[in-house]
């Protein structure tokens, strides 16, 4: 009986930064970023852990008491939206408006990921709620300030020679502030909302038990899998709320983009003597989301060119390192006017173990060559389905799925497109839900991340093929062996 190899292993992270120039020019960061590497899986572990314990519905007190407040909260909303002036005129979405935002940050932010959550939830929901992207309220004056003064115990005028009190952008955790410090070094200092965690904790209780009673209720609910968006959701959202967790990001994309020779691209990186956990200040990098650069000045878009770049960074950083941008929606990737990307917004990113890492090569293998049976051996083997021998049924269910979304993406001749791979990716999760799988949380940002590049991909080079540029960044096999790119050292 042959054992089956083991999945070589990632690249450590402390030896990647032992090995940077780039940090070592900067040992002000180079050392407190030693630090972080050691101590980040088991913080993670801690949150993860307690996003679990929030999001499985019970029925103890503290369940009962959150209800009740989320429940009064959202009840003020909607008497407002219902009884306020004009309301006869008022169209579905301004109370809806009305409800969430009487909800507070936790029903904003999801909001958010119901508005990002394309194939992951039913169109109309996603369309219903694309005005959350914008619906966060800046903080009230002289919060921001204060929040940063407690943190370094210090006048703000101290760390910053200059402090826009304007914020850059609000959104549901917290806000972003423009700022120099002493040096002369533009920086953003990004501020977490005060009370947010413990917000999302007993909001989280709620949508639990409010997913839970409607899966019981209504067999829609129980194909949505809202029980399973809820754990997902809990689990993204309270990571982000830790704005170190972020600057850790932040560096160890940085480290894979330099092993990696990505050089061509920005991102910001953090100070780390104004980094805690709810304030994060960073070097500023500039440009317009790529949606809006493309018309701000058209003969700086080289699409072609930083469609590569983008794809080769997102699939060569998920393969050779495990660790991806998790959020690569317009707004956070920029162009400015010489051309230069730049990636903004390291709230959440996708880590992947070794075997995890194989399972992705083998997922796109299957996309690419619209191989229906290598993509479920893919998901069984990134643990999206269970071990078993008999994968025929599976596979039959999500072939007819396919065939419904698309009869031409069973053709084994034609290559899959950036205009099936939406349907693709639906039609999997789709598959999923019904049977009861939990879609793994890194796996769902691999999905979004297809997607966004998918965006990407019709915004700046209409008519290239998505996959004749993944394949080369993902290796040439789907054999338990390394991409050809993969290396643990510059």
């Amino acid at each position: 009986m042959t054992t089956a190899k083991a999945p070589p292993p990632l690249p450590d992270f402390t030896e990647l930064l032992d090995a940077s120039p780039a940090l070592a020019a900067n040992p002000a960061l180079r050392e407190p970023a030693r630090i972080w590497i050691a101590g980040s899986d088991a913080a993670r572990r801690q949150v993860a852990e307690r996003a679990a314990a929030l999001t499985q519905p019970s029925l103890r007190p503290a369940t009962f008491a959150a209800v009740g407040q989320t429940a009064a909260s959202v009840a003020r909303g909607a008497a407002t939206s219902l009884t306020g002036p004009g309301h006869d005129g008022r169209e579905w979405r301004s109370h809806l408006e009305e409800i969430v935002g009487a909800g507070g940050p936790t029903f904003v932010k999801l909001g958010q990921f119901i508005a990002t959550a394309q194939g992951l939830l039913p169109d109309a929901w996603v369309n219903a709620f694309g005005w959350c992207r914008d619906a966060a309220k800046p903080l009230a004056p002289g919060v921001a300030e204060a929040r940063i003064e407690a943190r370094i115990g210090a006048p703000l005028r101290s760390a910053f020679v200059e402090f826009d009190p304007e914020p850059l952008g609000a959104a549901s955790i917290g806000q972003a502030h423009a700022a120099v410090l002493h040096d002369g070094t533009e920086v953003v200092v990004k501020v977490r909302r005060p009370g947010v965690q413990r917000q999302f904790s007993r909001d989280l209780r709620t949508l639990a038990a409010a997913a839970s009673a409607a899966e019981r209720a209504s067999k829609a609910a129980r194909t949505a899998n809202l029980t399973g968006f809820v754990e997902l959701f809990g689990a993204l959202a309270l990571e982000e709320c830790h704005l170190n967790f972020e600057a850790i990001n932040q560096v160890e994309l940085a480290l894979a983009a330099e092993a990696a020779g990505h050089d061509q691209a920005i991102m910001p990186r953090p100070i780390p003597h104004l980094t805690f956990n709810d304030v994060l200040t960073m070097t500023r990098v500039h440009g317009l989301p790529y949606d809006k650069a493309k018309t701000a000045y058209p003969d700086a878009i080289d699409g072609e060119r930083l469609l590569r770049l983008a794809v080769t960074m997102v699939i060569e950083h998920l393969v050779a390192f495990g660790r991806f941008h998790g959020d690569l929606h317009a707004g956070n990737v920029l162009i400015s006017p010489d051309g230069t990307l730049s990636l903004i917004d390291f709230g959440i990113v996708g880590r992947l173990d070794a075997t995890q890492r194989v399972a992705v090569v083998q997922l796109l293998f299957g996309f690419g060559r619209n191989d229906t049976r290598m993509q479920v051996l893919a998901l069984q083997r990134f643990g999206a389905l269970p071990r078993r021998s008999d994968l025929g049924p599976f596979v039959r269910q999500l072939e007819a799925e396919l065939s419904a979304a698309a009869p031409a993406l069973l053709d084994r001749s034609a290559t899959l497109t950036v205009d099936g791979l939406g349907p693709a990716l639906g039609a999997i999760i789709k598959v999923l839900v019904r049977n009861g799988f939990r879609l793994p949380k890194d796996l769902v940002l691999i999905f979004k991340n297809l997607l966004y590049l998918n965006g990407f991909a019709n915004a700046l080079a209409p008519g290239t093929n998505l996959f004749d540029e993944i394949e080369p960044s993902s290796g040439t096999s789907c054999r338990d062996t390394p991409p050809s790119s993969a290396r643990s050292s510059p």
